[in-house]
């Protein structure tokens, strides 16, 4: 694993270098045993540097989760010109991937799934609005280019966020692991979602 220590400020910024700390403090140890003190002493700063940033692990790890999957959604997601339903569906799907993928989404999932359940469950998160923005945005951009179907925006930017949510978090479910001549895969499963998205975008 590559090491995020920071002894002063990153080049990005000294929050960057809190944030860098506090990832790496998860993934050794996860969630529950992370604390200030620890993601402190991890950044090589005082506990009060790091309480005068958040008050909590709660705030801190909102905006650890905004800055990872912000991150990985603007490495996947290049809709440059008119979207397509095509396009958009490979959108989804890579990031998809990727956050299935991603070592934190991962650790958090393996140990401390409850901090997932709100966002599934009670309200939407910094991350997942900032994904409904940049799907409903390239939506409309579409259907202005005449490429997707009409519809609100944002309601159709939402249903693909919740159909998501099955596919990042339920897939393995559904997979087969006993060889059979029909056994299913993640590339299949992941080959229909991207199926579901181009027919419920096109015109």
């Amino acid at each position: 694993m590559t090491s995020h220590r920071h002894n002063n400020e990153s080049e990005a910024g000294p929050r960057d270098g809190y944030l860098d700390a506090a990832r790496e403090c998860i993934l050794d140890v996860g969630w529950r045993r992370t604390t200030l003190t620890e993601v402190a002493r991890r950044a090589g700063v005082s506990r009060m540097t790091i309480y005068r940033a958040w008050s909590d692990m709660p705030a801190l790890l909102g905006d650890l989760m905004t800055r990872e999957w912000g991150g990985l959604v603007a490495g996947q997601v290049d809709l440059a010109g008119a979207p397509t339903p095509e396009r958009i569906a490979d959108a989804v799907t890579a990031t998809i991937e990727a956050l299935r993928g991603n070592e934190l989404f991962t650790r958090i999932v393996e140990l401390d799934p409850e901090l997932i359940l709100p966002y599934l469950l009670a309200r939407r998160g910094r991350s997942q609005e900032l994904i409904i923005g940049v799907l409903s945005g390239a939506v409309a951009q579409g259907q202005q280019a005449g490429t997707i179907r009409a519809g609100a925006p944002v309601a159709i930017a939402r249903g693909l966020v919740l159909a998501a949510h099955g596919f990042v978090l339920s897939a393995h479910t559904m997979l087969d692991t006993d060889g059979r001549d029909d056994a299913v895969d993640a590339a299949a499963l992941d080959a229909e979602l991207r199926t579901q998205i181009v027919r419920s975008l096109s015109r």
